[in-house]
């Protein structure tokens, strides 16, 4: 591969690539066939689809005019595996193996929509055969997930010709305070979940004499049910290295380290064919371009603990010390890696960059609030019709994003809360849902962005049994370097055991109440200051349902074992006795067609089987 030498050879290069990824995507003399490579997609067998199709084209002589690429996630992961066929921009979701000889005969050589692999709207029951017509994309704008579902993530031409590098070349042709200005013009703020002006930040590191600085890009996302960073990376990983190069050229630093956990293989396999295809054309290393700006990448593999998403132990990671958080000040910006100055912007915040410096401030900054600039990136989970990957404009509201993208909730079951921010977020009501997504806001209902997480919750969700799940979480998660949150915690999940088992005495709220304010102001990190908010959250918009565990011993969501029993109504029992076949402790009784069948609460175990096997609602807890 021939190294490119100067900014024009850049610019050249760049041209090139474009016109050759646009006659990919619209020519119809050579279709091409887009097949989703992102991990849930590859779970369900993406792979064995795009070599099924493969095979198929090559054993009808398609080669010539059918290419065949993997891309990043499409975003919409509850309807993967997605192959798509462009130009036509058909979109074909929940395909399988099975499924492929069907799409080449009649799609690639017949030229006819596979009409029961289309999507299918909820709404409408129509069928939909675009992406940009189906409802969950179109109010989605992206800007950090660039290129991703578009172009081939192992192949450096195809993101350069989607705009790769543009905003480097812009960044090169300025000085190292104006590409910072800019920044801070923009409007953006760090997407890990501080919402910290990355400007300021990167201004701090600047101001800092020292001949040897770092950039660190936080791949550490460990949320319950967050995969955004993940997903960034596997789609398009040389925008967010573009993004590196950038901070490292405004705050003069020449070596940069991606620090991504070792359960993200693809992501991280993809990140270093990029970071190698990036130092063959001459793209990273010695003299960049010619301009004198050096920089070189690292990675290094975290062991999966959530603190070390906290970036100071982020830090004390990368060193080969234990991930412990370090007190501050001094601010990495400051005193950093190795005692050097260093900034840290998880993967989000670098996707950004280059958007900002090829677009333009001005272009960034039109987008969303006042306070909070750009999009954001949610994965949004839970008890919600379209799961998956959404990036929004900043200012859109959580209904939008529940029931115009998320399709709202399946069963026609009831909306109860969405538990923003993950572990450290907190649960938003139907009172919260006109609520703009943005950073100031999220907070004033008693949440925060968080790194992206968005867990949806319905009627049958029980907010004392959700404070707990993230209690236990914490808990495990915990580096136990201070006591807040080593014992705090602890205490905490002690009390909510104690109601969830129906042991619990009104006492017990104003005791969680206490703990939860006394961790909140003394433990060491941010991670330990909110690991209390599940409590305060649950216990601000749910106390009715604390109260009831405690006073009635009653789960209003029939959630909480010790507090449910299960049992059959005799006039809707069809005597069937499918629920006593299922049973696996035999505890339901009666006989087949003569008499309706009893539960004997001693021998039941509170599995729920039953209740799941029963056609005829006659099963019911109380």
């Amino acid at each position: 591969m021939e190294q490119i030498k100067t900014p024009k050879q850049l610019n050249e290069h760049i041209s090139h690539c474009t016109a050759c990824l646009n006659k990919k995507l619209t020519s119809k003399e050579k279709r091409s066939v887009l097949i989703c490579g992102g991990t849930g997609c590859l779970a369900n067998e993406s792979k064995e689809i795009l070599e099924k199709i493969r095979e198929e084209i090559k054993a009808n002589g398609l080669e010539d005019t059918i290419e065949v690429n993997q891309v990043g996630c499409f975003g919409f992961c509850s309807q993967g595996p997605f192959v798509k066929i462009m130009p036509e921009d058909t979109l074909y979701r929940t395909v399988t193996v099975a499924d492929v000889e069907k799409i080449v005969k009649e799609d690639l050589i017949n030229h006819t929509i596979v009409e029961d692999l289309l999507y299918v709207d909820p709404a409408t029951q129509k069928k939909v055969a675009k992406q940009d017509d189906i409802n969950f994309y179109k109010k989605q704008k992206r800007i950090a997930l660039h290129g991703c579902s578009v172009i081939d993530p192992e192949n450096i031409e195809e993101a350069l010709g989607y705009g790769g590098f543009k905003g480097l070349l812009q960044a090169l042709s300025m000085k190292p305070q104006e590409v910072i200005n800019e920044v801070l013009t923009a409007g953006l703020r760090g997407r890990g979940g501080a919402g910290f002006p990355t400007g300021k930040k990167w201004q701090f590191a600047h101001d800092v004499t020292s001949e040897i600085k770092y950039v660190v890009c936080n791949g550490d996302e460990g949320d319950p049910g967050a995969f955004m960073d993940r997903s960034i990376l596997e789609g398009n990983p040389l925008a967010v290295i573009e993004g590196m190069m950038i901070a490292g050229y405004a705050i003069g630093a020449s070596q940069g380290y991606f620090y991504v956990r070792a359960e993200y293989p693809v992501a991280i396999d993809r990140l270093k064919i990029a970071i190698k295809q990036a130092e063959d054309l001459g793209l990273l290393g010695d003299n960049i371009l010619g301009t004198g700006f050096t920089f070189r990448i690292g990675i290094r593999l975290g062991a999966g603990a959530f603190v070390c998403g906290e970036e100071t132990a982020l830090l004390n990671s990368i060193e080969g010390e234990r991930g412990n958080p370090r007190p501050r000040p001094p601010f990495p910006a400051v005193k950093g890696l190795w005692g050097k100055p260093t900034i840290i912007n998880n993967v989000e915040t670098l996707a950004c960059v280059p958007y900002i410096l090829r677009e333009g401030a001005k272009a960034f900054n039109s987008i969303g609030t006042e306070g909070s600039k750009g999009t954001k990136v949610f994965a949004l989970g839970g008890k919600v019709n379209n799961v998956g990957l959404v990036e929004v404009p900043m200012g859109t509201t959580l209904r939008e994003l529940i029931y115009d993208i998320g399709g709202g909730i399946p069963n026609d079951k009831a909306f109860k809360a969405i538990q923003t921010g993950g572990p450290s977020g907190g649960c938003l009501t139907k009172d919260d849902l006109d609520t703009p997504i943005d950073y100031d806001n999220l907070v004033a209902a008693g949440s925060m962005m968080g790194s992206g997480g968005a867990i949806v919750m319905d009627e049958d969700n029980c907010m004392v049994d959700v404070a707990k799940f993230y209690m236990e979480f914490i808990c495990d998660e915990s580096c136990g370097k201070c006591t807040q949150c080593r014992i705090g915690t602890k205490r905490l999940l002690e009390f909510l055991n104690k109601i969830t088992e129906g042991n619990g005495e009104l006492a017990d709220i104003e005791k969680l109440e206490s703990l939860s304010s006394t961790i909140k102001v003394g433990a060491l990190c941010g991670l330990g200051k909110t690991a209390a908010n599940p409590v305060l959250s649950t216990l601000l918009k749910f106390k009715d349902e604390y109260i009831a565990h405690i006073e009635e011993k009653r789960c209003p969501a029939g959630v909480c074992k010790s507090l449910i029993d299960y049992h059959i109504n005799p006039e809707r029992c069809k005597k069937c006795s499918m629920c006593a076949r299922v049973c696996p402790t035999n505890a339901i009784t009666g006989v087949p067609g003569k008499e309706p069948y009893v539960i004997n609460i001693n021998k039941c175990i509170k599995c729920g089987t039953c209740l799941a096997t029963c056609k005829f609602n006659a099963i019911y807890k109380g």
